[in-house]
């Protein structure tokens, strides 16, 4: 088999300037050829989440459009990174895919979402992280119905931090001046909220979000399970969501 030699930085250039000038197929083609390994970072990520019976081929399929649309929207005199803006739109074309198959149970939604509600109202009126016992006191159900619950969520859960970020502030592509927030207070707050989490989950978020690790990769450098890490980075978003909720309204003060 013959491997497709690496573009360099001048050709990649040389590419979207073509592309771009001369609306190219075979230069956009080949930038596209270029980016794909992204889409399959993404599916990664998002796959080890999900039940077995979501098939990876659907999951790069859809991650392949956003990635087309993200060549096609890209502006390259912006001097942005294109990775950086792309993977927002490869992975937002994945969850739409998810969405549209509504592969989570109306009541398991439901279950989801009550547990991240009181997870983190627990956690805002007792400034610590609630026990076991005590959110299972507060979903009014027995303990080991709890645990079957969390397993549940580390198993179908895709709430990213930069999903809730983008829902919650309305950070995403809204061109209503009125519905956007100052980013850098938003990074100043959640550089708060990192601050004070336990040392471990820090870590996973940095090497999560900042040096853009799979959850894979994370459990190799920290010697523990992908299963352990994924749980790891969903109570990490639980405890940054809390924060941040208790931020919002010095946000839009």
């Amino acid at each position: 088999m013959q491997t497709i030699k690496p573009l360099s930085a001048p050709d990649i250039i040389d590419l979207w300037e073509t592309y771009k000038k001369n609306d190219d197929l075979a230069a956009r083609n080949s930038l596209i050829e270029n980016y794909l390994p992204l889409v399959n970072i993404i599916v990664n990520n998002i796959a080890c989440n999900l039940p077995s019976h979501i098939e990876r081929d659907d999951l790069i399929s859809s991650g392949f459009f956003g990635l087309m649309d993200a060549i096609s929207r890209f502006d390259i005199n912006l001097g942005v990174k294109f990775e950086t803006y792309a993977k927002n739109r490869i992975r937002g074309s994945i969850l739409d895919y998810l969405r549209s198959r509504d592969w989570l149970s109306v009541s398991l939604r439901k279950k989801i979402k009550k547990y991240e509600t009181v997870y983190i109202g627990l956690e805002e009126d007792l400034h610590r992280t609630p026990t076991k016992q005590e959110l299972a006191q507060a979903m009014t159900m027995k303990l080991e119905d709890l645990y079957t619950l969390e397993t549940n969520i580390n198993t179908t859960s895709l709430t990213s931090l930069e999903e809730y970020i983008n829902a919650e502030y309305m950070v995403s592509d809204s061109n209503d001046v009125e519905k956007k927030i100052n980013r850098d207070f938003i990074k100043q707050k959640l550089a708060e909220a990192i601050d004070r989490l336990p040392e471990k989950e820090k870590l996973i978020i940095s090497l999560y979000y900042s040096e853009e690790l799979t959850l894979k990769e994370i459990g190799m450098t920290l010697n523990l399970s992908e299963a352990r890490i994924s749980q790891l980075h969903k109570r990490a978003v639980l405890r940054l969501r809390g924060y941040l909720s208790r931020s919002k309204s010095d946000i839009f003060n």
